[in-house]
């Protein structure tokens, strides 16, 4: 097995994160599903899956038009979804359902029978690892969405050496502050919800305390809608509970 930085390409994984057992790419594929919340493609059962005469798995989806990808291989340096994981795309090709060689048959498996459309998620991985024509594999900073000018001010007070998870909680803290220059509309319940739920697996990691996430995240809720205290104080708790099942680990602890 390589060293656990290229499981999946672009994704530290955490020291704390226990690998073992880890030996195929039916390992990395649902590995990198449940970092994203999601069902393993391996499980997929509404979709075109083929049982290989050696027992490997492909799982078949179709593009949308307009879309096109490339092929690449588990163990590829230019390119790679995930160890042991290969993609047959534009370009490549890949043995029919049923088709006997001399190695054996390739087998349905479930009911589906034809590939379903290609999940939102995944087609945003393949970009990220670099599938998409005359793009190049991105790092996980490069695909986060932009910083509003409120949170970039928050991480500014909060001390550029302050470690990564305060950074990231005053960050959240602030798109929830900011709602108050708004009275309706401006996605208030959803920021604070996410923004309970990253917080939940940053504590989850053992980076922050829930004392302190608790605290930062009610005191960002309060200035945005005061009054609402009980409503806030409800939302964030569900949000913490919830994020705490899906621990979150930084490249570093410093």
């Amino acid at each position: 097995m390589p060293d656990r930085d290229q499981l999946l390409p672009g994704i530290p994984i955490h020291p704390k994160v226990d690998l073992t057992g880890l030996a195929s790419g039916y390992h990395t594929l649902a590995l990198l599903a449940a970092l994203r919340g999601q069902k393993s493609p391996a499980e997929d059962a509404t979709t075109l899956r083929i049982r290989t005469p050696s027992g490997g798995l492909h799982v078949w989806y179709r593009a949308d038009p307009g879309m096109t990808f490339l092929c690449s291989t588990g163990s590829g340096k230019a390119r790679a979804l995930a160890w042991q994981v290969d993609v047959r795309a534009h370009g490549g090709y890949i043995i029919a359902p049923g088709t006997r060689t001399k190695d054996g048959l390739y087998t349905p498996l479930g009911e589906s029978r034809q590939p379903a459309a290609l999940p939102r998620w995944l087609a945003q991985e393949l970009a990220r690892t670099g599938h998409v024509p005359g793009d190049r594999p991105r790092t996980l900073a490069e695909t986060s969405p932009p910083v509003p000018p409120r949170a970039r001010e928050a991480v500014t007070k909060a001390g550029g050496g302050a470690h990564p998870a305060l950074r990231i909680l005053h960050t959240l803290a602030a798109e929830v502050e900011a709602c108050a220059a708004v009275d309706e509309g401006a996605g208030f319940t959803a920021k604070l919800n996410r923004a309970a739920y990253t917080a939940g697996g940053l504590v989850a990691g053992g980076y922050l305390s829930r004392q302190d996430a608790e605290q930062e995240l009610t005191r960002a809720a309060r200035h945005a809608r005061a009054g609402q205290e009980n409503r806030s104080a409800k939302i964030i708790a569900s949000g913490l509970t919830r994020g705490a099942t899906r621990p979150l680990y930084l490249q570093g602890r410093s």
